[in-house]
């Protein structure tokens, strides 16, 4: 049967699509794990195990059942019918759609020695995630069960293709890091894999980067008490210059020294931006509490800058108010913002780019691409909100007005308490050092009296109303247990814009530790968005 243009991805957020665009079906949780289990299974199964499976708990699982197939029936393409029902049994049959778990499973079935490199690399870019990563049913333990069980077979599916690529791209180390870094995100625990990464680093001229895994692979040993010496003898190998004598010229190492310049705003306020990296241009909006020349070695930032950079040329700048921008201003409105925000992309003669808003940048970002669609490929928001805190939950609103009062009162102040209600908010799960970091942040980014006037400021504002218009692809992040910004403001934000891609990272930190697994997360999503082609409207545009 020929290809159908249906897909069918399960290996990351389920997503069911019909020549690109996603097909309509209902927002019910179980008729989505049905869908993946009749898919992924692929045989018949009797109408009552697919009750119990699903609908234990329900008055009437039967008419439930009933329900969710009709729904499904979505999935038939003229002259196919997909779902197959009888009294007795239900079964899927793909008939030509594409499955990404299903093609996986095929194509290593028959192992993986006899793949081409073209084809491990289309099967690595199956993997958007683990699998169903997006779907939870916690009172249908035997679904859950079996959801488990696929997510360590698909994980250990992906190991294997990863593992296959880091070996045939030894000869090639810049381009072996992204497969090994991904092998570090899946399986940490296994010290082989940090390992091999810290090689590939040191032969690339990203010896700080190197040593960074080597202390983290530590920690993982310190944790678990199993030492297989491959990681100590890893990193004896980068100091003793034996990786070092395979070194391959790095453009990373040359174009990690940023470039900062300065440009005007509309209303005559400077504003610093930096460059660094090559290739294509990603934007990153300003947010409070940033400082171009301090965030690089400051290591609540360096490593999302070292990280976005190494593939992209990363523009960012510091919000008015805050680092090597003026910070005697006039005003701090969205539309101020907005205007910040043009005048750098404009200095820096960016006709199309990808733009990255991150917390208080989001906004800002929003409402720059409902504005300037046609200058912006791809849209990336991180622990952000739609609309300011004074109008967020009775809660949230009470702890951001005590946050104002501790703010006035000690600001840049080397004050235990001080530190601690930030620390409690902004990343629970700093280290000592790490906070040490973020009270001198506190200090060198901006003024007590511009702290204040900042988050007054973004209490206000609400660019829902533009949200409806943006068409440009959209990937909305948030941490799962953010105490700044609520988790239920960035399902607004997502919600509010068309098709947009909402992924929750595990982490309770703002912003989030280079240590964590979230951050592995983070990085894999946004590496994975900013790949993808735009919607077949935008390119329709252009």
């Amino acid at each position: 049967m020929p290809d159908s243009p249906l897909a069918l991805r399960f290996l990351g957020p389920l997503s069911v699509t019909r020549d690109g665009r996603a097909v309509a079906l209902p927002k019910s949780q179980k008729t989505y794990a049905l869908l993946a289990y009749l898919a992924v299974t692929q045989r018949p199964h009797p109408r009552e195990r697919l009750c119990r499976l699903l609908w234990d708990r329900t008055d009437d699982p039967r008419s439930a059942l009933r329900w969710s197939l009709s729904k499904l029936r979505a999935l038939d393409d003229d002259g196919v019918v997909r779902i197959r029902a009888d009294r007795a049994s239900v079964v899927l049959e793909p008939a030509g759609a594409k499955v990404d778990a299903l093609a996986v499973r095929t194509a290593l079935s028959g192992g993986i020695d006899g793949l081409s490199l073209d084809r491990l690399r289309e099967l690595a870019g199956e993997f958007r995630g683990e699998f169903l990563d997006d779907l939870e049913l916690p009172d249908c333990e035997e679904f859950q069960a079996w959801r488990v069980a696929m997510r360590e077979e698909f994980r250990t599916l992906h190991q294997r293709v990863l593992d296959a690529l880091v070996d045939r791209l030894q000869a090639n180390p810049e381009t072996a890091l992204a497969p090994a870094r991904e092998l570090v995100r899946l399986a940490p625990e296994i010290e082989s894999n940090r390992a091999r990464l810290i090689e590939l680093l040191a032969r690339c001229g990203r010896r700080e980067e190197a040593e960074e895994h080597y202390v983290l692979g530590r920690k993982q040993i310190d944790k678990s008490g199993v030492d297989r010496h491959e990681l100590m003898a890893a990193w004896r190998a980068v100091q003793a210059g034996a990786a070092r004598a395979e070194r391959v010229p790095s453009a990373y190492s040359e174009s990690a020294r940023q470039q900062i310049r300065f440009c005007k705003s509309a209303d005559g306020v400077r504003i610093a931006f930096a460059s660094v990296g090559d290739g294509p241009p990603l934007v990153k909006t300003g947010n409070w509490m940033t400082h171009l020349e301090y965030d690089w070695k400051c290591p609540l930032w360096r490593h999302l800058a070292r990280e976005l950079s190494s593939e992209h040329r990363l523009i960012r700048y510091d919000k008015r108010g805050n680092g090597l921008s003026d910070w005697e201003v006039p005003t701090f409105t969205l539309e101020a913002s907005m205007g910040d925000l043009e005048a750098v992309v404009d200095a820096a003669r960016l006709e199309r780019f990808a733009l990255f808003g991150m917390s208080g940048g989001c906004r800002v970002a929003a409402a720059y691409t409902a504005r300037h669609a046609e200058r912006v490929s791809h849209l990336l928001l991180y622990g952000g909100a739609a609309r300011g805190w004074k109008y967020w939950n009775e809660s949230a609103r009470a702890m951001r007005l005590g946050l104002q009062a501790v703010i006035r009162e000690g600001w840049g102040r080397d004050v235990a308490t001080f530190r601690q209600i930030f620390s409690t908010l902004f990343m629970p799960d700093a280290s000592p050092e790490q906070m040490q970091w973020f009270n001198e942040l506190q200090r060198v980014s901006t003024s007590p009296e511009n702290a204040y006037r900042i988050t007054d400021a973004s209490g206000g504002g609400d660019v829902q109303a533009w949200l409806g218009a943006i068409r440009t692809p959209t990937l909305v992040m948030h941490a799962s247990e953010d105490a700044m910004v609520p988790l239920e403001e960035g399902r607004r934000l997502a919600t509010a814009i068309p098709h947009a891609r909402f992924a929750v990272l595990d982490s309770r930190n703002h912003l989030l530790l280079d240590d964590e697994p979230a951050f592995a997360r983070f990085m894999h999503e946004i590496r994975n968005f900013l790949v993808s082609d735009e919607s077949p409207r935008e390119r329709g545009k252009h």
